[in-house]
């Protein structure tokens, strides 16, 4: 059986892995500026098989406002091509060859707003998934005390604890979300 701090370990770990989904979602979201991570998680349907875009070719980002995919296979291009423009980035790729250059266009007004909620609804999302872990962790604190395996005294430490771990977790969403939300809406 586990005692309390295998308990408190994994739920650091586990509310860990929360911020970093967040982190990788967050750098799919558009800003002004190009960034390979925009398109890079893109699944393109590649001979039947979804597969991730970066798996098809290189992404570069030459200058702030451009992406560019050189594709290894020719024959990918057009589903890239497809999955890029069906995306909700709002991108279109010109083709030259096997290299796609996509142009990122300004951020209008609206659509920094609709991108900053966006934002809240996945930093939301995680602290969900934080506050999930906090209540599993508590539950099997509350489990290992009644069967016996630690004090009321240690229980009320181990709670306090795993507070801790979770205010610091929900503190480092709410600093990564102002820092996208920063970065939407700087023009």
């Amino acid at each position: 059986m586990a005692d309390a701090e295998e308990i408190l370990l994994e739920a650091d770990e586990k509310m860990d892995h929360s911020v970093e989904a967040l982190r990788r979602e967050l750098n799919g979201v558009r800003t002004g500026r190009a960034h390979p991570s925009l398109i890079e998680t893109l699944m393109v349907d590649y001979y039947g098989a979804l597969t991730p875009l970066k798996q098809l070719g290189t992404i570069n980002a030459p200058e702030p406002r451009l992406l560019t995919v050189t594709v290894w296979d020719r024959s990918a291009v057009p589903a890239i091509q497809k999955a890029i423009q069906a995306s909700d980035l709002g991108l279109n790729p010109a083709i030259d060859g096997q290299v796609l250059r996509l142009p990122i266009p300004p951020l209008t007004e609206q659509r920094r707003k609709e991108l900053v909620k966006l934002v809240h609804h996945k930093a939301e999302d995680a602290r969900v998934a934080v506050r999930n872990v906090r209540r599993h962790a508590h539950e099997e604190l509350r489990k290992l005390e009644k069967e016996g395996g630690m004090s009321q005294d240690e229980l009320r430490r181990a709670e306090d604890e795993l507070q801790k771990l979770t205010d610091r977790h929900i503190a480092t969403i709410d600093a990564e979300t102002k820092k996208k939300e920063a970065e939407l809406l700087e023009v």
